[in-house]
This record gives structure tokens, sequence and C-alpha cells, in this order.
């Protein structure tokens, strides 16, 4: 039989597609699979309307045969089968897919789902084999035909012999280079592997003769080979089962057993969607964060399917980053089982679908925060600190996102709070959300800044994550009330604020030589009110504050960052009789004094001493 020869646009995209449209080898298995549950699909419709087409669902299956000896991996199906002319439209012209024609066809009509869309798919065999051969044998017919082809080169069609209805697709396999280990194809565990991953809830059997040993009879030590037919798939997909069929430990073994996780995750998000773009969707939030979750190494991402087929192991476009700590997957009909990494990048109904998974990870979190306390505070001792980088990162765009999801520390409740709760019980009179900064919860309670806003009653958040303040300063307010720092030059109370200016003016002169001792160490000297017992604090005049200076500070490149810092002096303190007695009489004193009580504000604030051992040597002038 005379070789014919691919349209010279079908060369080039046989060309293209072996070499770049899958970047990734071992899916070729995963495409002639797909391609032999759609003969299968086919021929229970053809059932369905032809009366002369049985469907036993029990005499339909897919079957894998390698033989090492012969380098030949065979994909036999009991499916349909294709006519002499259907091989030559379907095989002969690339791109051109039976498939997708039949779905078109009969998309009005109550049929099956089919995998196979574009028509590329089967040409995936050329990336591991080097000659392809196709025996059909079409339904109710009794004349079977044999494709056969070598690549670009072209293809023969000619009669042949085969005695059953469906299609044996029989590969060559390439021979093994340096750079390619084609062998592990003809592998039963590699076979058993890949299947397992890409195929495994095909909704056809998988079936392969496996090889076992045994005890020969009448032996207690020897052994003896034989083979066993197995089923490699399990089939039906959990995630298209309905919830009511389900059991929590379902939910959970099937988590373990992808290798989501080592425990049972805190929440299961199961849903199906059905409109524009239709999918299932079962999406786990663990219960702890993975070991590399905050490192580089981590990849975000869910399973992709096309009806059941795996497409991506980690599609990172299905979730923000913020939600990159949510595992689980994603299967869509009306996702291209061919569609490439590349393609999957524009593909509209991916971001649909992207799109309602975040909206729906973000109302279940706040169903959780409403109705199961105890287990979103589990969740966000895991996972907040992911969420406030997405508030922070890209600019804050995704902070009306995120905002009622976030939760801090509070003065008055002694336990983590949402924002929402905060404004609920704000005073009338407090224009405020104020907030303190510092390592841990024990050394924010200790700061001198937060005894005046206590005094008055007002709530105060605890911010003891480096990330916490950066993530406030971009979502600037909440409900229409602004972020303010305990440690901020305007605390907003009026009548304190015009007593600090009186009494700074009235000791002008001594400030301003206690501002010039420090040696611009600090931007003003001024009297304070919002201190009670302690004598001196340092607060912020500016964007920066002095705990985001030390986070910045410990940056490479950031070492010369510094916060605008005022030196506030607690007038009404016994100290501040000394100070004045040493301006009047020893101006080499109130140096001392004043280095003395900027470097007391610095260990306050958790931040190094400039000069310890000058420190330690004003230390010991006192003590004499």
């Amino acid at each position: 039989m005379a070789t014919k020869e691919f349209k010279a646009e079908s060369k080039r995209l046989l060309n293209l597609m072996i070499n770049s449209i899958y970047t990734n080898k071992e899916i070729f298995l995963r495409e002639l699979i797909s391609n032999a549950s759609d003969a299968i699909d086919k021929s229970y419709y053809r059932s369905l309307v032809d009366e002369n087409v049985s469907f036993n669902k029990d005499d339909f299956y897919i079957r894998i045969t390698a033989d090492k000896e012969k380098r030949t991996l065979t994909i036999n199906d009991t499916g349909i089968g294709m006519t002499k002319d259907e091989l030559e439209n379907n095989l002969g012209i690339i791109a051109k897919s039976g498939s997708f024609a039949f779905k078109n066809e009969n998309e009005a009509k109550d049929g099956v789902d089919i995998i196979g869309q574009f028509g590329v798919g089967f040409y995936s065999a050329f990336m591991v084999s080097d000659l392809v051969t196709v025996k059909s044998r079409a339904v109710n017919s009794d004349e079977a035909y044999k494709w056969e082809s070598k690549g670009v080169e072209g293809y023969s069609i000619e009669p042949c012999e085969k005695e059953n209805t469906g299609t044996e697709i029989i590969l060559k396999i390439k021979e093994s280079t340096d750079d390619e280990k084609y062998d592990e194809f003809l592998d039963e565990y590699k076979i058993r592997s890949l299947i397992k991953k890409y195929s495994d809830f095909i909704k056809y059997p998988i079936k392969m003769l496996v090889k076992k040993s045994k005890l020969k009879e009448g032996s207690k030590d020897e052994y003896e080979d034989y083979f066993e037919d197995e089923t490699l798939n399990s089939m039906v997909p959990i995630w298209r089962k309905n919830k009511n069929e389900l059991k929590p430990e379902d939910y959970n073994q099937f988590y373990m057993d992808k290798h989501f996780g080592y425990e049972k995750p805190l929440k299961v998000i199961h849903s199906k969607v059905e409109g524009v773009v239709s999918y299932n969707t079962l999406l786990f939030i663990p219960a702890k964060a993975p070991y590399d979750f905050y490192t580089k190494e981590f990849q975000k991402g869910l399973e992709l399917y096309s009806n059941g087929v795996l497409i991506m192991e980690k599609c990172a476009d299905l979730l923000p980053d913020y939600f990159s700590f949510v595992q689980g997957l994603v299967d869509s009909a009306d996702l291209s089982l061919n569609i490439s990494r590349e393609l999957l990048q524009h593909d509209r109904q991916l971001k649909f679908i992207a799109k309602k998974i975040k909206e729906k990870i973000k109302s279940e979190l706040l169903l959780m925060l409403k109705n199961d306390r105890d287990k979103y505070i589990e969740f966000y001792k895991n996972f907040g600190r992911q969420l406030k980088y997405g508030v922070y990162s890209d600019f804050g765009s995704n902070k009306d996102v995120l905002q009622d999801l976030l939760m801090f520390y509070s003065s008055t409740e002694k336990k983590l709070v949402s924002l929402g709760e905060y404004v609920s019980r704000m005073k009338e009179d407090q224009k405020f959300i104020y907030y303190a900064t510092g390592e841990s919860i024990e050394r924010i309670e200790k700061l001198p800044q937060t005894e005046v806003v206590k005094d008055k009653g007002f709530e105060i958040l605890y911010f003891n994550d480096d990330v916490d303040e950066f993530a406030i300063k971009m979502l600037m307010k909440y409900n229409e009330k602004e972020f303010k720092s305990v440690s901020s030059k305007d605390l907003g109370f009026e009548s304190d604020e015009k007593e600090d200016k009186k009494e700074t003016e009235e000791n002008k002169e001594l400030f301003d030589f206690m501002k010039e001792a420090l040696k611009g160490k600090v931007k003003e000297v001024r009297a304070s009110k919002r201190l009670k017992n302690h004598p001196v604090c340092l607060a912020n005049d500016g964007d920066l504050s002095i705990e985001m200076e030390k986070v910045l500070k410990m940056m490479p490149d950031n070492k010369d960052i510094k916060a605008d810092k005022i030196l506030e002096i607690n007038t009404n303190h016994q100290m501040f009789g000394a100070i004045k007695k040493a301006f009047a009489e020893d101006k080499d004193k109130l140096k001392m004094f004043s280095n003395l009580l900027y470097n007391e504000a610095l260990l306050i604030e958790g931040l190094p001493v400039d000069d310890p051992v000058q420190f330690a040597n004003d230390v010991s002038c006192l003590i004499k």
C-alpha cells in the first residue's frame, strides 16, 4: 500500500505539536486512553439512538499490553471503532477531531461527555514511537482496516484482520538515549503509575495482565510467576459523587491518598457549578502549613482535570497567592484536554473558574469565622500571615477581598478579634482604630505608649507579626475608620495635645538643647501627656514607623533606613526635675541625661543601643 502524505500544514502542525505543545512526553498514554474512553462513550450513545447497537457496560474496557522484547505498547479498546473513511478523516488530517465533530453534531441531544476536542492528542504517540499502527473495526461492520505511520513522512491505510469491534493502537517505542529513557514506557510499574496519575478516573476499566508470584504447589519456599488480569484505575471520581453519599472519612482518606497532607484537613469544600462554565471542585484547607510553605520552594496550585483526566498537577493560575495554602482539584468538561500550559494562561474559562474559586474560598472562610470560631482561629494561626501578605502585596489591590478575614489580638478581649468586631465596639467619641506593635503580646502590653489610650477606655489591636503594620498601612482604613498607631505623633486627643504643646513651648530651650545633644538622632524632643508612669518614650513622625524600621533593617540593602523619631518626655515624672536642674546648672550632665533617656527609649522599643559602651559608662556615672 502506497504511503499518503500529510498535507503541508499538517506536517508543520505535527512537528510543532510533538516538539512544543507537549513538554512532558509521558502524557501520550493519557491522550490515547482518553481517546479509547471516547470510543466507548460513542458506542454507548449509538446504542441510545440505534436499536441495532447494543451496549452492555461490562463488555467495554480498555486494555494495555507491554511487550519488552518487541518494544511495543498496545492500547486496545472495545469501543465504536472506525471505518476506512473515518481513519482517513480522523487520523489523516491533523487537528481534525472525530470526538469534537461528534460532540458538535449531538450537542442538543442527551448523550455523554467526550473528552477529546482538538484532535492533536493522538499524535502525541509520535513523541515516544518510531511507528504507530492503528487497527480498527467499526460497529456493525465485517471489515477492518489498518492505519500506519512513522510520523511526518505520511501514512498508509489497508485492509486487515480484526476479530472484534474496536480500535487497537500499537506503538513501536523508540530506543532509549542518554537524554531520554523510553524503556520506562514498557515497564509495568511506570505504566501503572501513569494511569494512576493521569487516568485514574476514566469511567471504564483499564486492564492489564500484571505479573505476580506465588508459592509453588507443594513447596514451602519456592515461588513461581504468574499473570493476573487487574483493573488499574478506580473509575469513579469522588468529586463527582453527591455530597450526601460521602462521609468525612471518605474525604479524609482521599486527601491523604492524594498526598495533599498527612493528617485530616481542617476544612473540605466540595461543590458543583453549572452555567456558563461547568465544573466540579474538591478543595481542602490543611490543618497545618506545609514545612516549606513560606519558602521559595513551595509550589501552589490545584490539580486540573478535564472530564476526570489530569491536565496539570499544579495549576497555579487557579489560586491567588493569598489562598495558596488551599489544596485540591478542579474538573471541567469545558476545558480542552489537549491544551498546553502556555495556552492555559490565556484561557477565559480557566480565568472564570479561578474567579469563582476565589469567591468560594472567601465565603467558606467567613462562614467558618461566623459559625466555627475555634476552627477559624486554628486556621488563622497557620495561614493568617499569608492573608496579611495578600493585603500588602500587589499595591493593596486585594485588600477589599481579604480585610474581613483578618484578625488581631485585642487589648480588652485578650484574644484574636476581627476588624469588624473591633469597629462594632468602638466608643462614640473614638475617631481611630488604635494599634500597637512589638515582638510579642507580652512586650506590647508593657509599652508606655499604650497607657493613655487604655486610660480612655479604647481598645488596642496588638501587631506582633512583622508583616502586620505593612498590611495595615496598605489597608489605610476599615469601614471608614482610619488606623492609628499608639506611637503616632498625633493620637487625635485634642485636649491632651494642646497641653503637650503648651508644656513644650514653656520648655522650648531645654528641649532644643536635648535635641542638639542627641546630634540628629531624633527629629524633635517634646513634652508628652501620653505617658503616665514611664519617664520617656519614642513617637513616630511620618509613614515609616519604628517597628517598620526594625523589619526593614533586617533586609539586605536597607541598613540605613530610619524612621523619624520624636523623644517624648513625661514632665510629671520625678526625673524631669533632675533634667531641669541639670539644664540650669550642668549642661554636660544634661547631655549625658539626654543620651541615657534616648537609649532607654530605644530599649523599650526593642531597638539596639547605638553605643553600648558609652551607655554603660553613663549608667556608671549615675551610680557615683
